[in-house]
């Protein structure tokens, strides 16, 4: 039996028809289904009714996908056993990432993952967004901030240092803000991926502040934010990588000197449940090793 077959098989299952099955697995519609087709007259039973809507497992179909499942999840454990084994990490692996993290922080530690591992296909989706990890197939995800509770693992990469910061143009029209208090009376460029949409945290010695602010303009691309404020927009709050090179440039400058903003978490998220492969056992790691802060 080619397992190839077996795996759209379970794809049609999972995904509960043979489009997004075959998008998932990277193959035609129809070849998706002469698979299925193929192997129901193999087997000489249904495995699927189908409806103009969906395609629903048959009892068979049932029975078999928990057999079929257990085949594949053993085929795959004794690929990676012997992947492991070789030290010659291979397959596919998918990444998705922040994109300014990425251009600016990851891309040349990417790099040379990729020399140092040269059988990983590795395919990293540039993403501001909340990914789907498990829906969308990832392996791993890279967040940006503190994370919510939820069932994957999560390994700290670093954190990142944290400014606020505006144009000297917006400062000269409107003023500078001497307490956080003053922010409510500014417009305010705000990061939608941070959790507390409404407030900005500051520290002064031991005094944790959580100041509101009234955004005029929020974005998930911390790019965007930075181009608004060096556009005069607004003030914003953004990652030192982000306008590091704005403000040695003078076209932004630090504001609210006097307090603290803690330092942004970022981390590499994978599924608790979800067999690791080689790839993404060499890329842990890889990670692991990497000091970022160059």
């Amino acid at each position: 039996m080619d397992v190839a077959v077996l795996r759209c098989f379970v794809s049609v299952l999972e995904e509960g028809g043979f489009a997004p099955a075959a998008r998932r697995i990277g193959i035609s519609r129809s070849l998706c289904s002469k698979y299925i087709s193929d192997l129901e007259a193999d087997l000489g039973t249904r495995l699927f009714t189908r409806t103009t809507r969906s395609v629903v497992p048959t009892a068979a179909g049932t029975f078999y996908a928990t057999r079929v499942r257990d085949a594949l999840r053993r085929l795959d454990e004794a690929t990676e056993a012997v992947r492991a084994v070789s030290g010659n990490p291979a397959g596919p692996l998918k990444i998705g990432s922040p994109i300014a993290y990425t251009l600016k922080i990851l891309q040349p530690h990417l790099l040379r993952f990729m020399e140092t591992y040269p059988d990983i296909r590795l395919e990293v989706v540039l993403d501001d967004g909340r990914t789907d990890l498990i829906g969308e197939g990832y392996d791993a995800v890279i967040r940006i901030g503190q994370l919510e509770d939820s069932m994957l693992l999560a390994r700290r990469l670093q954190e990142v240092p944290v400014m606020l910061v505006a144009a000297p143009a917006y400062l000269e029209a409107d003023g500078i803000p001497q307490e956080p208090a003053d922010l409510l009376r500014h417009r305010c460029l705000h990061y939608s991926n941070l959790r507390g949409a409404g407030t900005w945290p500051m520290q002064r010695g031991r005094e944790m502040i959580h100041q509101r602010i009234q955004p005029v303009f929020s974005s998930n691309n911390g790019e965007m934010l930075r181009a608004m404020a060096v556009g005069g927009k607004g003030i914003a709050m953004l990652p030192q990588f982000v306008i590091g090179d704005e403000i040695e440039q003078g076209h932004l400058v630090s504001v609210l000197e006097d307090y603290r903003l803690p330092d942004l978490p970022i981390s590499l998220v994978y599924p608790s449940r979800k067999l690791i492969t080689a790839a993404m056992r060499h890329f842990l790691d890889f990670m692991e090793n990497v000091d970022l802060r160059r």
